[in-house]
């Protein structure tokens, strides 16, 4: 016998449309926080930048190739390691899907471009210092604290669970990536945009840990089935690896 509540077709729509109207109001809510992202302050970037892409290296506003608006994924990939960030990969899956219709409409595409060398991740919140990480004075998602990627604590958190004998699934996605931990986490998550106007580049917004949630396709299917996430651990792969799982 299922241990979830059961009812009568009637009782199902009932409470269905009362989540319904949760639903509608979660929806304004998000129309209203896109209007309030669209309203944030531009800040002029005058630092030059540059990339390295298949073209060659390129700066900040040759990325926009020829467009008004940039979109960028801060995608964990660093010098040391053998294999994209598991989870970034799992969110890149979802760019290929949305290609040609933004291409169709808005002229975006998702080329890639390393920013190895620069201080790109380092200025907007997702790369930190070896001194940085050691010390505990990483800031992730507007805010210092224990929790922050990148940090003393988690370093000696894991540290302290390797000398136990054990490894934690966070343990598990920095080797997957054929890195450590402590390499592993000077590096964090997040998508940054900006506009290009009269020649000028402007940062307009970035978003971080759950604030990427949203871009995750797979999550967005996951919280609408009966049993939503029901995670043990990290459970995802790169896509061609669940064969080797």
């Amino acid at each position: 016998m299922t241990k979830h509540m059961t009812g009568t077709r009637e009782q199902w729509l009932a409470a269905r449309v009362k989540l319904l109207e949760a639903e509608k109001e979660l929806t304004r809510r998000s129309d209203e926080l896109a209007r309030q992202r669209q309203e944030l302050p531009w800040v002029r970037v005058d630092k030059k930048y540059r990339f390295e892409t298949d073209e060659g290296s390129i700066s900040l506003a040759d990325l926009f190739r020829g467009r008004s608006q940039l979109l960028i994924y801060h995608f964990m990939f660093g010098p040391d390691y053998t294999a994209g960030c598991p989870s970034c990969s799992a969110i890149a899956d979802g760019f290929d899907g949305s290609v040609v219709h933004l291409a169709n409409r808005l002229g975006w595409s998702f080329p890639w471009a390393s920013s190895h060398g620069s201080e790109f991740n380092y200025d907007f919140g997702v790369a930190y210092t070896e001194e940085q990480q050691q010390a505990g004075g990483a800031e992730y998602n507007f805010r210092r604290s224990p929790e922050v990627k990148g940090t003393g604590a988690r370093i000696t958190a894991l540290r302290k669970l390797e000398e136990a004998g054990k490894e934690g699934p966070l343990a598990e996605i920095a080797a997957s990536a054929g890195t450590d931990w402590a390499t592993f986490t000077r590096e964090a998550p997040g998508m940054s945009a900006f506009v290009l106007e009269d020649g000028v580049v402007y940062h307009t917004y970035s978003a971080y840990s759950r604030g990427l949630d949203g871009l995750w396709g797979m999550y967005q299917w996951l919280d609408r089935a009966p049993r939503g996430r029901n995670e043990s651990g990290i459970w995802w792969r790169r896509h061609d690896e669940y064969a080797k799982a």
